[in-house]
């Protein structure tokens, strides 16, 4: 049993993480590309950006993973009609949330981006990449949502395949796109929307291609609404942490050592956001699997996915930091295209503090997932909104204020750490539930 286990969990962990990588690295690609096509102004406008465009992403993860959950347990309990009601009613709800997101962007992109502290040239930037992006909402939302239909529905390989290609294609139609039809931001941005549209299409085919038991309804029912929401928070919140942090180490990058400071806090965002979406891969990969045993009430095997996501995380936590410790003049760089010396120190001196945060943040987003995947929400909830709010912001202004920036790249740190206590004791007091 526990040998199919770790294989089941190896094949849908290793698909995930491959998957939500090649999602990562298209923005990693506006990054360079941004980077050397408008310099340090276009990485501060990017920077804006990506703070709202979090917010969009997050909206479409707590969609998917509650609804990928829900349907995941009532499979399991030989319920497919609730399961496809549970799809039905993630549908709408994306494009209901990709029109509303649609209307900010068309009519008040600015206003938000002025809000967030853009200015000058780095606000007239960050209005075309935003207003772009925010115009194909319902795609991205609707991605993640298919998404999760898909490898819930048996199916982690051509989910994998639409998220790899979409992505990668992103990557190829933004040197197109900027460097030889010379679209400049607007560019960069469009190469981003086709992205999921591409995603979508690959995906198509489980659906046509009659192996998948999903239907579309023509109804949908209130309380599989609040389900969704229910189960897919901890997904929001821990997306939507991404953007607050970028919210506020952009305001506090921004007194402390202005566009330069954004610029260089730009660099090591990006390379974070890869980072989480290693360790959001694991928990994708953990959730089809423990909403499974969950609905079968197989409390050991919960326990050897949770140990296995752990392994896992701590692994890659390793690695990563290696990696960037040892290679971060050469990745700074690759993405400082004007070869600004503080921008340079800056982002050498975070990596080397911040990333030592995501050796607890791996068990965190972890746990939060898994919490969510047993139908266990409330401790998903504190999980996440302990890491997103109520530890990260006081402690961000704490620090910064006592020790400059160095205290800005610590405070995510003592942030992960405190969150990581809470959750290892929620999972203590799970264990002993157990049966």
């Amino acid at each position: 049993m526990n040998n199919n286990l770790l294989k089941d969990f190896i094949k849908y962990a290793g698909l995930n993480v491959l998957g939500m990588i090649s999602i990562s690295v298209y923005i990693l690609a506006d990054t360079f590309f941004i980077a050397k096509a408008t310099g340090e102004n276009g990485l501060a406008a990017l920077n804006f950006s990506i703070s709202i465009f979090a917010i969009m992403n997050s909206i479409g993860l707590m969609i998917g993973s509650g609804s990928g959950a829900q349907y995941s347990i009532n499979i399991s309990r030989n319920n497919q009609k609730v399961a496809n009601i549970v799809f039905t009613s993630a549908i709408k709800l994306s494009l209901i949330f990709g029109l509303i997101f649609f209307t900010f962007g068309m009519g008040f992109s600015q206003k938000i981006l002025y809000f967030l502290g853009a200015r000058g040239e780095a606000l007239n930037l960050a209005n075309i990449y935003l207003k772009t992006i925010m115009g194909f909402s319902v795609f991205f939302i609707l991605n993640n949502v298919v998404i999760a239909a898909v490898r819930n529905d048996s199916n982690p390989r051509i989910a994998m395949i639409g998220m790899v290609v979409g992505s990668l294609s992103n990557i190829v139609l933004d040197y197109i796109f900027m460097f030889i039809f010379n679209m400049g931001m607007f560019g960069a941005a469009f190469a981003t929307c086709l992205s999921p549209i591409i995603s979508l299409l690959i995906m198509s085919e489980h659906f046509f291609r009659g192996e998948s038991e999903i239907q579309f309804l023509k109804h949908e029912k209130i309380k599989y609404i609040k389900t969704i929401f229910s189960l897919g928070i901890p997904s929001f919140i821990t997306e939507l942490s991404s953007s607050i942090t970028l919210i506020v180490f952009n305001y506090l990058f921004l007194i402390n050592a202005g566009n330069t400071g954004v610029a260089a806090y730009a660099i090591v965002a990006n390379l974070a956001l890869v980072v989480v979406a290693v360790f959001v891969g694991i928990s994708h990969g953990l959730q089809p699997l423990s909403s499974k045993e969950h609905g079968k009430n197989n409390n050991k095997a919960l326990r050897s996915l949770v140990r296995y996501s752990f392994i896992l995380g701590f692994i890659i936590s390793l690695l990563i930091y290696g990696l960037f410790y040892f290679n971060r003049e050469f990745i700074v760089a690759a993405f400082n295209g004007e070869g600004n010396s503080q921008i340079a120190i800056l982002a050498e001196n975070g990596i080397v503090v911040y990333f030592l945060g995501f050796f607890f943040a791996s068990i965190n987003i972890i746990s939060g997932a898994f919490f969510a995947s047993i139908e266990r929400p409330r401790q998903a909830f504190v999980i996440s909104i302990f890491r997103a709010l109520i530890l990260l912001v006081p402690s961000a202004f704490i620090c910064s204020s006592m020790l400059g920036i160095e205290g800005i790249w610590i405070s995510f740190v003592i942030t992960e750490f405190l969150v990581f206590l809470l959750s290892l004791n929620f999972l203590r007091i799970l264990y002993k539930n157990f049966k």
